[in-house]
């Protein structure tokens, strides 16, 4: 054999090697480069910024202060890598007031528009909060009247919230000088105000916990957010590769299932108001009647059931923190509640309580649990707030907790949880509401014609939930817990453990 034959058969596999090297370099080069169109006028965030989830678990707060915020107060917008793409993300209230009000420019557009093929999209595919055109006006010509269906009678959500604070109290009698990690228990609680409140369906997960349907919960919040297939979803379209994509789409195909099962066995009537205005009811009927197809009738049912309880679920974790740290607040809400000399509190009753009122408003306002959404596509080149140059097909979105925090729009006070800003009797709180909504200075439920058609029912909810814990409970975080918030996807602090205190 010629000596020289080693050599070069070495030489051929080391360039064959740079070779292959050189062409993966390309195409992710590719795949990751800035398109030459998008805006000049404004900064690009680094891209390494939107993969720390890959190496580290930074709260999303801490990122937010360290690399966002100080663009995004200076220009009022960055472009910023997210599910796969560049995009324009702002704060400044007039570039989201233009977004909002001109749906037809700044068109709504999901994760089925945006990856088909991805997970989520295959959880949650087109329904009423990311659906554009006539689509949206049937889906929610449907559901409207269910979602702000108006409760009257207080007494469900008052008794599962009673169920929840027994739940709490004898969680701690069990631990002794332990905190109580209240997560698991709080989501037990908002998948029962959400199945009587939309589902038409009593689920019991307080009563009975660890259902399968509850359980999945926590794997879909877990599978959603894995950092590597959150800012890259193309991996998805090769689940053949990737086990855990398999097991991922299987358990959304589980979960719609077990869901659409659970309604169907649902009784006639809830015992709280006519069943047929429930969501629930909406669905079937425009099912049976052609109006949606069985796709559609099961996205609109997730997306319901996913957001009606995850949003309160996270939002409650958060009043925990807050309120854990500020006993004056608690204080101040025990006055008013022990002010209204009732254990039995109407819809009325509880909504004339304006601290209360504010106090859910300031938690809105300083963890907003959907902080950050990017499902808006420019369906035209476009001008931002008659400053950015916006091509075509380029996806948007906002930062709530970025608007909710900016010293510009709520003043030196800003990262401050103070209720009384909101003002001092219900009217002026929901003129206050009203206008920093329309300014888009207030943007926890959305703004303008694609506002959450639910926050009514999301606020009640809560005062009746804070009525009930403030009057029988006092709490303080556990200090040995220390704060961490996500670092991705709805804004809570993770694991939170708190000591409970009946009250006397």
């Amino acid at each position: 054999m010629d000596p020289n034959w080693g050599l070069i058969s070495s030489i051929t596999w080391v360039k064959g090697g740079l070779g292959l090297l050189l062409t993966v370099a390309i195409v992710i080069y590719w795949y990751i480069r800035v398109p030459g169109d998008m805006p000049k006028n404004i900064p690009k965030v680094p891209i390494y910024i939107s993969l720390i989830g890959l190496w580290s678990d930074m709260g999303q707060d801490i990122i937010y202060d360290r690399w966002l915020r100080e663009p995004l107060e200076k220009y009022g917008a960055v472009q910023i890598w997210f599910a796969g793409r560049w995009n324009v993300l702002a704060t400044r209230p007039q570039y989201l007031v233009d977004m909002f009000r001109h749906e037809d420019v700044y068109a709504k557009a999901g994760s089925q528009k945006k990856i088909p093929w991805s997970v989520i999209a295959a959880l949650v595919g087109d329904n009423i909060i990311n659906a554009h055109g006539e689509n949206w006006k049937l889906f929610t010509s449907i559901m409207k009247p269910g979602l702000q269906r108006r409760i009257t009678d207080s007494k469900p959500l008052l008794m599962k919230s009673r169920l929840f604070v027994d739940t709490l109290i004898g969680e701690q009698w069990g631990l002794g000088d332990n905190g109580v990690s209240v997560n698991p228990i709080i989501q037990r609680w908002a998948l029962s105000c959400m199945g009587l409140s939309f589902m038409g369906v009593d689920l019991k997960a307080l009563e009975r916990p660890g259902q399968r349907i509850e359980e999945l919960q926590t794997i879909i919040k877990k599978t959603l957010f894995k950092p590597l297939f959150f800012n890259f979803p193309d991996l998805d379209r090769f689940p053949y590769i990737f086990h855990q994509r398999r097991v991922a789409f299987a358990i959304m195909q589980e979960f719609g299932d077990l869901l659409c099962e659970a309604v169907k066995k649902r009784p006639t009537t809830t015992g709280e108001e006519n069943s047929t205005e429930q969501v629930v009811d909406l669905l079937d009927s425009a099912f049976k009647e052609g109006k949606i197809t069985e796709t559609q009738y099961r996205n609109n049912l997730k997306v319901t059931f996913l957001t009606a309880h995850e949003n309160a679920q996270q939002l409650l974790n958060s009043a925990f923190w807050e309120l854990g740290n500020n006993q004056a607040v608690q204080r101040k809400l025990l006055d008013e509640i022990l002010a209204m000399d009732t254990v039995e509190p109407s819809v009325d009753q509880v909504n004339s309580m304006p601290y209360l009122f504010s106090v859910v408003l300031e938690l809105l306002r300083l963890y907003p649990p959907v902080s950050q959404l990017i499902n808006r596509v420019t369906t035209q080149k476009s001008i931002l707030g008659g400053d950015i140059v916006i091509p075509n097909h380029t996806w948007v979105g906002w930062n709530a907790f970025g608007v909710h925090t900016d010293t510009q729009v709520w003043g030196p006070t800003a990262r401050d949880f103070i209720p009384e800003r909101w003002g001092q009797d219900v009217r002026t709180i929901q003129s206050v509401v009203r206008s920093k909504t329309t300014q888009c200075h207030f943007i926890a439920f959305n703004a303008h014609s694609r506002k959450c058609l639910g926050q009514g029912f999301a606020v009640l909810q809560m005062k009746i939930l804070l009525f009930e814990m403030v009057r029988r409970i006092e709490w303080t975080v556990d200090p040995t817990y220390d704060l961490k918030l996500t670092s991705g996807g709805i804004l809570a602090p993770l694991m939170l453990r708190v000591m409970i205190k009946e009250r006397t």
